[in-house]
């Protein structure tokens, strides 16, 4: 004979009613809370009358740019309605369209149009397309609110696939549990009768428990899942990175988010003209006006040195504006931050030698995917002394890249503006193969002389957020930004 609660037996005559039920719709159904149903379940499955199963789905979501395709359409579309129309030069097609490009690449994958010498043609699959719809923009129709994988069809959820890759949507994993009663349960024997199975504050300071009768305690129930508190995964690891760092002899240090262009770009000797100033590549800070440089003696061998070299025998840029040097950006590197700690060196407020590292936020306009995000930390550091050279800094990145399970380092040469020689860093996984993973150097003297500093200076640079992600076993680095709690809740701690 079983004997159960009057609800637990209410739960498990809802269960057999629907025969399989998902547990929100079983919480909603019964009117109790969501710990009472984990219990319940728990209890029922270790009697045999039900099973639990576990499911995991994902969930689509448009985004910004998927919501304005819902409404105006895919590039694609667009691009074949301008052609249809008689627009057919590529040049006519951009001035048209902002996003002819993307337009373009994709109508063209699809076999709706050939370019030859800078002209559009509609295919004949293209014209078959111009009063039909394309099951891309079916899907895009279907995704007006947010919708499982599950939902679609097999072709459809390629793309779906296709759609993340290029933005259009946002995907994050649900877990769904299912509760199925046991057709071959007996249950014509249980006996429904009160007892008190959990003694709360309530119970006992009100005398409730006072002529009851107690549930015996039985160890087949599973125990409910408990929570504790933790640090998020990635925390963990920035957390052993500055550990092991600190053990080295590293110091660590800090900087400003919002930052000058002078520290930023004009102290590491990167040209008044170089891409990576675009808007494109930094995020510059509006309606702020411009910063000022306090040090005018240290702002003058700066400017002079890319003008003419300054003092340090270098051919120069011969580029310079102060209009630029003041702007005000989000720091895209921490390279900045070493400059910083450079300048305080050649004055006098920290002595050398010096080891010290920098882990931080550092922000880039980018299209936000599983492999791009617009802010990310970057791990930094600079060696100061004048006994070292760049086998030693070769061996710190060997040590750094042993944390994350990496069995292989390499380095090829490479270009930085600001160091000189300069390396570049791949570590190899057994599961993934090589993987680049940051650079270094020693600094050039048109980077330390201005400062005051006459030393060698050895930098290095790791993109600890691409390493992180391996050691988590994620292909989406969303994940290290992550405040989805199931998903922190059931990862291992690292």
């Amino acid at each position: 004979m079983v004997r159960l609660s009057p609800e637990e037996y209410q739960v498990l005559q809802i269960i057999k009613d629907a025969k399989e039920i998902d547990f929100d719709t079983l919480v909603s159904k019964s009117g109790l809370k969501k710990d009472e149903i984990e219990r319940i379940t728990q209890l029922l499955k270790s009697y045999g009358f039900i099973d639990i199963k576990e499911e995991r789905d994902k969930i689509a979501e448009l985004t910004d740019e998927g919501k304005e395709y819902l409404e105006n359409g895919l590039p694609e579309r667009k691009i074949l309605e301008l052609v249809n129309k008689g627009i057919t030069n590529v040049g006519d097609l951009t001035l048209k369209y902002p996003k002819a490009n993307i337009g373009v690449i994709w109508a063209k994958k699809l076999g709706w149009i050939s370019i030859f010498r800078g002209d559009v043609e509609l295919n004949e699959i293209g014209k078959s397309f111009v009063s039909q719809k394309h099951p891309k923009e079916i899907v895009l129709e279907k995704l007006k609110y947010p919708k499982r994988f599950s939902e679609f069809l097999p072709e459809e959820i390629e793309i779906l696939e296709e759609f993340e890759k290029r933005g259009i949507i946002k995907t994050q994993v649900k877990k769904k549990r299912f509760i199925r009663f046991n057709e071959s349960a007996n249950v014509s024997e249980i006996e429904v009768k009160e007892e008190v199975g959990l003694l709360t504050t309530e119970i006992i300071t009100s005398g409730k428990w006072r002529g009851k009768e107690f549930r015996k305690y039985d160890i087949r129930i599973s125990a409910g899942r408990l929570y504790p508190g933790k640090l998020h995964p990635y925390t963990q690891i920035v957390n052993e990175i500055k550990l092991k760092l600190v053990g080295m002899g590293f110091k660590e240090f800090k900087g400003p988010l919002v930052e000058l262009s002078f520290w930023n770009n004009d102290v590491l000797f990167m040209p008044m003209n170089h891409p990576a100033r675009e808007v494109h590549d930094i995020f510059y800070v509006k309606d702020l006006g411009e910063g000022n440089i306090l040090d005018k003696e240290v702002f003058e061998n700066v400017r002079q040195t890319h003008l003419n070299g300054w003092e340090t025998g270098s051919k120069a840029w011969g580029i310079w504006d102060d209009k630029i040097a003041k702007k005000l950006l989000l720091r895209s590197q921490c390279t900045a931050v070493s400059a910083r700690v450079l300048y305080s060196i050649g004055k006098g407020k920290i002595k050398p030698p010096l080891k010290m590292f920098v882990i931080d936020k550092v922000f880039r306009p980018d299209t936000i995917d599983a492999k791009h995000f617009i802010e990310f930390d970057q791990l930094e550091g600079i060696i100061v002394d004048e006994k070292v050279h760049l086998r030693h800094m070769l061996a710190f990145i060997e040590e750094i890249a042993k944390l994350f399970g990496a069995t292989r380092v390499r380095f090829r040469p490479h270009y930085f503006p600001f160091t000189e020689p300069s390396v570049e860093a791949d570590v190899y996984f057994e599961k993934f193969g090589w993987v680049e993973i940051g650079g270094a150097g020693i600094f050039r003297p048109e980077v330390t002389e201005p400062l005051g500093i006459k030393m060698p200076v050895l930098a290095w640079g790791i993109g600890i957020g691409r390493l992180a992600m391996l050691k988590l076993k994620i292909d989406d680095i969303r994940y290290l930004m992550s405040d989805d709690l199931e998903w922190i809740r059931d990862h291992k701690m690292v």
